[in-house]
C-alpha cells in the first residue's frame, strides 16, 4: 500500500486548518512524525528551498518515490477541504475510516487495479504451469528411461564403431600400407624363388618358366619402386 502523506487544506484556508488542528486529540494511530509534520507548518530557508527544488527535478516522477505529484496532491486536497473538523477528525483518529477514505482516491483505485491484474495474471500462468507438470513428469520419465536404456545402447554401439574406426585407420595408415607393400614384395620373391628352383628340377620347360619369370620380376620391381618412393617422401 502507497504511504502517502498529504496536505490537509491549501491556498487561503490554511490559518482556518491550523486553527483546528488544535481541537484534532495528539492521540492518534498516525506516527508522531506525521502529525507533528502536520501540525507546525515548515517555513524553510533560501537553501532548503534550493535543496527542495534540485530533489523535484532529480526525480520528476515523484509519485513513484512514494509521494504524489503536485497534481496528485491537488486532487487530495479537493477531496479534503470541504471536510468538517469532525470528519478531519475520525481520520487521524479512525484507521478504518482513513483506509476507506485513502482506498477511495484515484490513484490508490488505478494501483490497486493494476495489482489486481497483475494477481490475476500470476494466477493464470501458476495454474498453466500445473497444468503442465504431468506432461513435465511424463518427459520426464521418458528421459530417465531413454538414458538408462536406449542411450546406453548407442553409447555400446558407439565405442564398437569407434574401435572399428581406429581399427581401419591404423590398416590404411601410411605405415602400414607401407608395411604391407613390403611384404608383397617378399611373397613375390619368394615366388619368383620357387618358379627357379622348378625350373633346376626340370618341372617346367624354359618358355614357361621365361613367360612366369618376367611377369614376377614385373611385379616385384614396380612395387619396389612404389616402396622406395614412399620411403624417400618421409612415409614410414
Amino acid at each position: 500500500m502507497m504511504n502517502w502523506k498529504f496536505p490537509m487544506f491549501g491556498g487561503a484556508q490554511q490559518p482556518q486548518a491550523q486553527s483546528n488542528f488544535h481541537d484534532i486529540p495528539t492521540q492518534s494511530w498516525y506516527p508522531p512524525s506525521v502529525v507533528n509534520s502536520s501540525s507546525r507548518p515548515s517555513t524553510p530557508s533560501s537553501s532548503s528551498g534550493v535543496s527542495t527544488h534540485q530533489r523535484a527535478s532529480d526525480h520528476p516522477q515523484s509519485s513513484s518515490q512514494g509521494q504524489p505529484s503536485p497534481a496528485e496532491a491537488g486532487g487530495i486536497i479537493s477531496r479534503l477541504k470541504d471536510k468538517s473538523v469532525d470528519e478531519l477528525r475520525k481520520l487521524l483518529t479512525d484507521k478504518e475510516a482513513y483506509n476507506a477514505f485513502f482506498n477511495s482516491l484515484d490513484q490508490v483505485k488505478i494501483q490497486n487495479n493494476l495489482r489486481d491484474e497483475l494477481r490475476k495474471e500470476t494466477l493464470q500462468l501458476a495454474r498453466e504451469n500445473l497444468e503442465k507438470e504431468p506432461r513435465i513428469l511424463e518427459l520426464r520419465n521418458q528421459c530417465t528411461i531413454i538414458r538408462t536404456t536406449e542411450l546406453a545402447a548407442a553409447q555400446e554401439k558407439l565405442a564398437e564403431l569407434e574401435r572399428q574406426k581406429e581399427e581401419t585407420l591404423k590398416l590404411y595408415s601410411p605405415a602400414s600400407l607401407l608395411r604391407k607393400l613390403h611384404e608383397a614384395m617378399s611373397k613375390v620373391e619368394e615366388e619368383s624363388d620357387v618358379l627357379h628352383r622348378q625350373l633346376l628340377d626340370k618341372e617346367i620347360d624354359l618358355q614357361t618358366f621365361i613367360q612366369k619369370y618376367k611377369k614376377l620380376r614385373n611385379i616385384y620391381h614396380r612395387r619396389a619402386l612404389l616402396h622406395l618412393a614412399a620411403k624417400t617422401s618421409g612415409v614410414h
